[in-house]
C-alpha cells in the first residue's frame, strides 16, 4: 500500500472558496422570494419567545417584519443591532434548538425558519457591502471613540463579537490573533461548504469597520503576556476569547501510527492552510481510501465529509452510542448519510492497527449496548464481551472534543481554571478572578458553539464596558 502519496486524488479545478462565491451570487435572487414568503408566517407574537431562544438576543420579530414588507435594509439594521456576524449564524447556528424550537407556529406545524431568513438577509447585505460599502449599515451612527481601551485576545466568535459591541460602545479596541487570519474557528475548524471563507472575511471587515484593529501572529503568552498589556500597554482591560483548540485522545494502543490526526489539524490543514490544493499550497495532507472517524459531533461530522471530499472511498463514523444520543446537529447527520458516509454505531474504538512501517492499517473495534443514563442525559455504553472486530483503514481522525490551551493561564498570575483547564469566570459577566480580565466562549465552557460563544461575548462587552467606564471615571 503506498504511503504518503499526496497527489493520487483529482485536484480541484478551483478554489472551493471561489466556487462557493460565485454560486451564493447566483443563488441569492432565488431565495428572496423564498425568504419573503416565510416572513409571511410569522405571528409577530406579543412576548418575542423567538429572542428569548436567542444567545444574542436578535429582535426575531422586528428583523422579521422588515423582511416581509421588503425592506431589507432595516432587516439588516434589526440583526446588525445586536449579532455581528449574521451571515455565520445563518448558516452554523444550531436555531432549531434555541430560537426556532421556541417558535409558536410550531406548535401546529413547521417552525419559521428564522435561521434560512438571517442567512438571506444577512448574504443580501454582504452582496450590498461590495457595491457601496455600507452593507445596510450607517458607520456615521456608530458612537465616537475616547471612552477607554480593551485588548481581546483571540478573534473567534466569543472575540469578534466582544470587540464590536466594546467598539459600538465608544470603547478602543484592539484584538490579538495567534493565527495569520482571524476568525478561530470560523476559519480553521468550519469546512467551505458549510461556511464559505469569504463569507466570515466579509464578516471580519464590517467588525473592523466599526472600528476595531485586529493584529494576526500573535501569541498571547509568548509575544506578550496580559500582565504586560495591562501594565506596560496600558490597556483598561482585556477579553480572554481563546477558545479550546487542545485536541483531546482516546490514549489506546496504536494512536502515535503514520494516518492518525486529531480532528483539530486535520480541519486546520483542511480548511484554513488550503491542504485541498496541494502542492499549490505547501501544506500536505494525507489523502486517505478509507478513513474512519471517531467520534459523534458536528466536529466529527466535518471531518468525515472533509475526507469524503478528498477523495476517501470509504469515510465512516465511529460513535460509541446510537443515533439518538449524537450530539451533531441532525441536519449535518442527514446530510452525512445523503454523501455517502458510513455510521459505525454502538462500536467503539479499542486499538490502532500498524504495519511494519507504523502506518494504521485498520481500527479495532468492540460493539457497545446502552445501559442506564450518566451525568450528561445520554444512556451510558457498555462492551459487548467477543464483540471485537476490524475496521480495514489507512487513516484515523480523533474528534472525541478539545479543551482550552494552557498558554494563556499558565502565562497570567492569579488567572483561576477548572481542573478541566478552563478559564473560571462568572457566567453572565464573564468577569475573571484577575483585576481586569475578563473570558467567554469555549475557553471558559470547554466546546460549544458559534453562537453560545458570541453570547458570552456580548455579556462580557456589557460588563466590561460598566467597569471601563467606572475606571475612567475614578481617575478623573
Amino acid at each position: 500500500m503506498a504511503k504518503l502519496d499526496l497527489n493520487r486524488q483529482p485536484m480541484p479545478a478551483q478554489d472551493p472558496e471561489e466556487r462557493s462565491r460565485n454560486f451564493n451570487e447566483v443563488a441569492l435572487g432565488y431565495r428572496q422570494e423564498q425568504a419573503f414568503s416565510e416572513a409571511q408566517r410569522c405571528l409577530q407574537c406579543k412576548n418575542h419567545p423567538c429572542t428569548e431562544g436567542c444567545p444574542v438576543n436578535v429582535d426575531i420579530p422586528e428583523f422579521v417584519a422588515a423582511l416581509r414588507s421588503g425592506d431589507l435594509a432595516a432587516a439588516v439594521v434589526a440583526l446588525k443591532r445586536k449579532n455581528n456576524l449574521p451571515a455565520i449564524c445563518g448558516r452554523v447556528c444550531p436555531q432549531e434548538t434555541q430560537c426556532e424550537s421556541r417558535c409558536l407556529v410550531g406548535k401546529k406545524g413547521a417552525p419559521l425558519a428564522i435561521g434560512r431568513m438571517e442567512r438571506f438577509v444577512a448574504d443580501w447585505a454582504l452582496a450590498q457591502n461590495g457595491k457601496n460599502g455600507k452593507g445596510g449599515v450607517d458607520p456615521s451612527s456608530l458612537p465616537l471613540p475616547g471612552c477607554g481601551s480593551v485588548a481581546v485576545i483571540g478573534a473567534g466568535p466569543a472575540g469578534l463579537t466582544a470587540a464590536g459591541d466594546l467598539a459600538r460602545m465608544g470603547h478602543k479596541v484592539t484584538v490579538f490573533e495567534a493565527l495569520h487570519v482571524p476568525g478561530g474557528v470560523l476559519s480553521y475548524g468550519i469546512p467551505e461548504f458549510r461556511l464559505p471563507k469569504h463569507v466570515v472575511k466579509a464578516e471580519v471587515e464590517y467588525v473592523k469597520s466599526l472600528g476595531v484593529e485586529i493584529l494576526c501572529d500573535m501569541v498571547c503568552g509568548k509575544a506578550f503576556t496580559v500582565d504586560e498589556l495591562l501594565e506596560e500597554f496600558g490597556y483598561d482591560a482585556v477579553f480572554l476569547g481563546t477558545g479550546a483548540g487542545l485536541p483531546s485522545f482516546m490514549g489506546i494502543p496504536g494512536e502515535n501510527s503514520n494516518g492518525v490526526y486529531s480532528a483539530n489539524e486535520f480541519l486546520t490543514r483542511s480548511n484554513l492552510m488550503k491542504a485541498y490544493l496541494f502542492p499549490d499550497y505547501d501544506t500536505p495532507i494525507i489523502r486517505g481510501n478509507r478513513v474512519a472517524v471517531v467520534g459523534g459531533g458536528n466536529v466529527a461530522m466535518d471531518s468525515v465529509r472533509t475526507a469524503k471530499r478528498l477523495g476517501a472511498k470509504l469515510a465512516a463514523i465511529v460513535y460509541r452510542r446510537s443515533l439518538d444520543e449524537m450530539p451533531a446537529r441532525r441536519e449535518e447527520v442527514e446530510h452525512a448519510e445523503e454523501e455517502g458516509i458510513e455510521f459505525h454505531l454502538l462500536t467503539n474504538p479499542i486499538r490502532i492497527l500498524a504495519d511494519e512501517g507504523n502506518w494504521v492499517r485498520g481500527l479495532e473495534c468492540q460493539k457497545m449496548e446502552l445501559g442506564e443514563p450518566d451525568a450528561s442525559g445520554r444512556r451510558r455504553p457498555a462492551p459487548i464481551a467477543g464483540s471485537e472486530y476490524v475496521l480495514e483503514v489507512d487513516t484515523v481522525i480523533m474528534a472525541i472534543g478539545t479543551s482550552p490551551n494552557p498558554l494563556v493561564p499558565r502565562s497570567t498570575p492569579g488567572l483561576e481554571v477548572s481542573r478541566h483547564g478552563t478559564v473560571v469566570a462568572d457566567p453572565v459577566s464573564g468577569k475573571t478572578t484577575k483585576e481586569g480580565v475578563y473570558a467567554g466562549g469555549d475557553a471558559v465552557t470547554g466546546a460549544a458553539t458559534v453562537i453560545e460563544a458570541m453570547g458570552a461575548g456580548k455579556r462580557s462587552a456589557a460588563a466590561i464596558d460598566e467597569y471601563v467606564r467606572a475606571k475612567v471615571a475614578a481617575l478623573g
